[in-house]
């Protein structure tokens, strides 16, 4: 038999069908940390009012979930190394549940930030180890589409919760109204999420652990059982070689391994930057404050909610032209692409904003000039999720060698829901200070650094299999 016909044949054997099934499974992580980021955005006025906060506690109640999600990101991450993917994404998945209950029915904002800090937690865990357990069970000719699904799923997630936000404020007349029960519409936004929450709980139980952790582990025989039922008995203990080939004899995984001769390794600057160059260029500004930030242009409350909803809906559509291309064309490209289209999109919405006119102490655009800023933002919408959405997620589930990916995970995580926490905490303050083009020109600047950075920094991942990466 050629090495060619031996590929094939290997090929054929992979259980498609398993590795779709587990992978999609551990995406509904990603739909939860969606859904969660996003409940939030129709919910301001109703916490605002309900704990009679100022702009900067409003920002800390929306921002608080951010940082459960820098601890959730890094502890799983280091967790997952001594527990396994598997059960941290059933943590996961149980701190979801409670923090969607809770968040409904805090009654102050102490007791709300508690809950929302556990939501955070939850997220944070998801939203490395999902595409971590992905990456470790996808074959590498296809990789790339399936960990891409992981951000299919935040957006579906995200729009979920805009639907919702946009029926029940509808339904209740506003989020500050009361809907049923006696409890006011924002409070019922939080209580839908347990819906997809249970679901994941449940799926959980019944897909495999990720062989990658289990050969780390020492538990060989579990991992090749697993390993067979993914890539069929042939490919088993070839792939079972190699992954113990990929990881040191003398240990199991550990953070010195980060260092090398007592430098940290480059590879993990590189992870770390692109974890926080995708906070700085704003994105969950338009996430969280959507609606708040269309109702600061004219727009009334229910318009704002439907933007989102578009929003929302163009995401997902940007996120299929990535699952279409990022085997294709690689990881690199889409990221150059992005970086130049929203440095572009912002300048357009801070030359928008800025010529504008207070009215009532808000912003009031021209007709044409709203538009052409509602299609910029729009756009800049599209290349983010065409791009650094999915592309940094899946380049941080690949791009570390098998001894050190949880470790490297858990500072790069840390890092990116820093950088989250800090813009989403700084956007009221820069609302009333600086006002949308202060804010919205730094977002641009950081746009267009990350092209070079991206240019001379980022290395190529497509088509290498895990036990490849460079270290």
């Amino acid at each position: 038999m050629t090495p060619g016909n031996a590929a094939e044949t290997a090929g054929e054997e992979i259980n498609h069908g398993l590795v779709i099934l587990v992978s999609c499974v551990a995406t509904i992580g990603g739909f939860l940390f969606g859904y969660d980021s996003g409940v939030i955005n129709g919910t301001v006025d109703g916490l605002r009012i309900a704990f009679n906060a100022d702009s900067v506690g409003t920002g800390f109640n929306v921002a608080s979930m951010l940082l459960g999600c820098a601890a959730g990101a890094f502890f799983a991450g280091r967790l997952a190394e001594v527990f396994g993917r598997r059960s941290l994404l059933r943590v996961s998945a149980l701190c979801f549940l409670v923090s969607a209950w809770g968040s409904g029915v805090a009654g102050g904002s102490l007791e709300f930030v508690l809950y929302r800090v556990l939501g955070g937690l939850a997220v944070g865990a998801a939203s490395v180890m999902a595409p971590a357990y992905i990456s470790e069970i996808a074959p590498a000719h296809y990789r790339g589409r399936l960990a891409t699904v992981q951000q299919v799923a935040i957006i579906c997630g995200l729009t979920a919760s805009f639907v919702s936000n946009y029926i029940l404020a509808g339904v209740a007349g506003a989020s500050t109204s009361v809907l049923a029960a006696g409890f006011e519409a924002w409070r019922w936004m939080f209580w839908m999420e347990m819906i997809p929450a249970g679901l994941f709980l449940m799926a959980l139980l019944f897909i495999p652990e990720s062989p990658r952790y289990l050969v780390a582990a020492r538990r060989l025989a579990d991992a090749e059982f697993t390993l067979a039922r993914l890539y069929g008995a042939r490919l088993a203990g070839d792939k079972l070689a190699e992954i113990r080939a990929s990881l040191a004899e003398d240990h199991r995984p550990r953070f010195r391994d980060l260092a090398d001769a007592g430098r940290i390794r480059p590879v993990v600057w590189v992870g770390i930057g692109l974890a926080v160059f995708q906070q700085l260029v704003g994105i969950n500004v338009v996430f969280y404050y959507g609606a708040v930030l269309w109702q600061a242009v004219g727009f009334s409350e229910s318009d704002a909610l439907l933007i989102n909803i578009i929003s929302g809906s163009l995401s997902i559509a940007a996120c299929i032209g990535t699952i279409l291309t990022i085997d294709r064309i690689g990881r690199k490209p889409l990221l150059a692409i992005g970086s130049a289209g929203m440095t572009l999109c912002l300048a357009m919405m801070v030359a928008g904003f800025s010529s504008g006119e207070l009215q009532n102490g808000k912003l009031v655009l021209g007709d044409s000039t709203g538009a052409l800023t509602l299609v910029a933002a729009n756009l800049y919408v599209v290349f983010f999720n065409f791009s650094w959405g999915p592309v940094m997620w899946v380049m941080l589930g690949e791009m570390f060698p098998n001894q050190f990916r949880g470790s490297a995970l858990a500072v790069a995580g840390l890092c990116q829901w820093g950088a989250n926490f800090a813009i989403t905490m700084t956007f009221p303050i820069l609302m009333a200070s600086v006002g949308l083009v202060g804010a919205y020109g730094f977002y641009a600047l950081s746009a267009a650094v990350s092209v070079a950075f991206v240019l001379r920094y980022v290395k190529e991942t497509r088509g290498l299999e895990l036990e490849a990466m460079p270290g």
